[in-house]
């Protein structure tokens, strides 16, 4: 299994980090690496994140736990290749401790892994977009 990560402590409390999170309209807004994300993120729904790479990821919201947790789950067919992002918001005082993994699996995983990009900067970018926007808030 591979993965990427990414986390920071924002000043704001869950709850309002979790309404920047679960308004997928409005990631465009502060996440530069997003394009468009198209339809409505909540429980059992089916999602495509546009990224500015030029490539559609298609994914199902597979756990939306208000104001938690959210989880992604996307790849191809008969789990050949698997992705699950999951976003986690925990309390720390008036703050939030927030995370996001996404762990890769599958058979065809060590030839898809030596041909996609280093993901590493756009979770890092993601982290800090979303620390800006509920700190501004």
């Amino acid at each position: 299994m591979k993965h990427y990560e990414a986390g920071a402590t924002i000043a704001a409390r869950p709850e309002q980090v979790w309404a920047i999170l679960a308004d997928g309209s409005s990631y465009t807004a502060w996440d530069s690496g997003i394009k468009q994300l198209e339809g409505t993120l909540g429980p059992g729904e089916k999602v495509t994140v546009q990224s500015n790479m030029g490539r559609g990821f298609p994914v199902r919201v597979t756990e939306f736990t208000p104001p938690e947790r959210m989880t992604w789950t996307g790849g191809i067919p008969l789990g050949l290749f698997k992705g699950v992002r999951r976003f986690s918001l925990t309390p720390e005082g008036d703050a939030t401790r927030f995370h996001v993994r996404e762990e890769f699996s599958g058979p065809l995983l060590p030839l898809i892994w030596r041909t996609m990009p280093d993901l590493q900067p756009s979770f890092d970018q993601f982290v800090a977009g979303l620390k800006a926007r509920a700190e501004r808030s």
